[in-house]
């Protein structure tokens, strides 16, 4: 139904301005791709759990670090290559860290 949908847009443009509030530095279209794919309908992602529906700091935080590591990092390679999750997340944490730090650095000089 079209309310549900307006309803989840919505909820996505409300989650991808919490991003932008914590990382200031994400790119606008990346924010609201992070959201619209967090928060899924029935996706079971941390946008539909009760701490994703309040737009809690650690689910959104949680999102942003699933994107990053998805789409920022070699992370995927590694495990279709055979490297168990806890070593892949291992490997690439640095590469994750430096993209959060660098988009919470960016807002730091605003205002």
């Amino acid at each position: 139904r079209g309310d549900r949908a307006a309803e989840d847009e919505r909820f996505a443009a409300a989650f991808a301005a919490e991003i932008l509030r914590l990382f200031p530095g994400c790119p606008a279209d990346r924010a609201l791709a992070i959201a619209a794919h967090a928060s899924a309908r029935g996706s079971g992602r941390v946008g539909r759990s009760s701490a994703g529906r309040a737009l809690s700091e650690g689910a959104v935080i949680s999102a942003v670090v699933a994107a990053v590591r998805h789409v920022d990092t070699p992370y995927d390679q590694l495990l279709m290559s055979g490297v168990s999750r806890y070593e892949a997340r291992r490997r690439i944490a640095p590469a994750v860290e430096s993209v959060l730090r660098a988009w919470q650095d960016a807002g730091a000089d605003v205002g």
